[in-house]
């Protein structure tokens, strides 16, 4: 017999229901409100910030404050010029790939609701086929079905308007999670999921935990350089995705060796904090929990390095959950991962309190 899995039917109708949700960045309110409502039942309070971030506290009277961190943004387009026959042209909001494009369809999000649309694309009996044009920036455009500007704009399209794909959840083989904006939506499933397994344990931990969903990581790690200045936390546990290198065209002498389904994925950077790091790679051994090691030179680029260096130094570590196919609508993990992060994050918590009352991370 394997091992008893650690998500219920109720922990993947919420991850369905909020990987589906649109949350691009800077528009991360919804997605926000489905998540405080899922962690409701296993926190004391909530913190939010002006720009989104939702912070769940367990112990907020305690003086001494571990954060649990992912991001809750994904990766969009905004609407940027309308031209007189009525198409589209955009600009990113995050790192959106313009080669996945053509022949998409889109969400176009007004105050109206949502206007459906199609990336076009010129048929292959007509492009150049002696120096065919790849798609680029300034090539790919949407088309909603209208013949002038005044019509897209009637539709309550306009400049600024924000762009995301509908691609939803799905399994394949029974246990690969696949969506879009697994990155970083994942992160603050997991962290939810800890959240709940502490609750439903019945485990006391001696100090404030922050269960903290960032916005804006996506363009720059915004939300996290300012939910570390309120929160002013002693350790910071960030968890995010990084590349599965196993698939065609990566290379590994640069990318590193790292596959979906061999466990979650620890990092050796600058920002990552030593003894936090051993601590979290003792307890993975301790408890049988496979894991990879990855090493990330000068950052990490994720929300690991705004904590890191903030308010004088916080101890920081991060996890990361191997995916692939980063910032496509097809992003793809393990389940085994999923629940292998969330296991070893628990496990840490647990082991932090044993740390010659917190001195161990100076």
């Amino acid at each position: 017999m394997g091992k008893k899995s650690l998500l219920n039917k109720a922990s993947l109708h919420f991850l369905e229901n909020y990987l589906n949700n649109a949350s691009p960045t800077g528009y991360e309110s919804d997605g926000q409100r489905l998540w405080m409502e899922y962690l409701k039942p296993y926190v004391d309070t909530f913190i939010t910030d002006t720009y989104g971030t939702a912070v769940g506290v367990i112990n907020p009277e305690a003086s001494y404050r571990v954060v649990i961190e992912g991001h809750s943004d994904e990766i969009s387009w905004y609407v940027n010029y309308i031209t007189d026959n009525g198409l589209i042209y955009v600009i990113r909001n995050g790192g959106s790939d313009h080669q996945i494009a053509p022949s998409k369809r889109v969400n176009i999000h007004t105050k109206k609701g949502i206007v459906k649309g199609v990336f076009g694309w010129p048929a292959i009996h007509t492009r150049n086929r002696g120096k065919e044009e790849s798609a680029s920036l300034h090539n790919i455009f949407i088309d909603v079905g209208c013949a002038t500007k005044e019509e897209v704009e009637n539709l309550d399209i306009h400049v600024g308007c924000v762009i995301t794909y509908p691609d939803e959840f799905m399994v394949l083989n029974g246990d690969k999670f696949v969506c879009r904006a697994l990155d970083n939506r994942m992160g603050g499933f997991m962290i939810a999921e800890v959240a709940r397994l502490l609750k439903e344990n019945k485990k006391k931990l001696p100090f404030g935990l922050y269960i903290v969903n960032s916005v804006q990581e996506e363009i720059g790690l915004r939300g996290a350089e300012m939910i570390t200045q309120t929160l002013k936390p002693n350790v910071a546990i960030v968890t995010d995705v990084c590349h599965d290198t196993s698939t065609p065209m990566i290379e590994k002498k640069i990318e590193g060796d790292l596959q979906i389904g061999k466990g979650p994925v620890v990092a050796y950077a600058p920002a990552v904090q030593n003894k936090l790091r051993d601590l979290i790679t003792d307890t993975a051994t301790t408890c049988k929990i496979p894991f990879q090691r990855h090493a990330t030179s000068r950052v990490t680029g994720t929300d690991t390095d705004a904590f890191a260096y903030s308010n004088g130094g916080v101890a920081s570590a991060l996890i990361s959950l191997p995916l692939r196919y980063m910032h496509t609508t097809v992003e793809m993990v393990h389940r085994e991962d999923v629940e292998n992060v969330i296991q070893l994050i628990y496990e840490t918590l647990l082991r932090i309190e044993d740390q010659h009352n917190f001195s161990y991370f100076k």
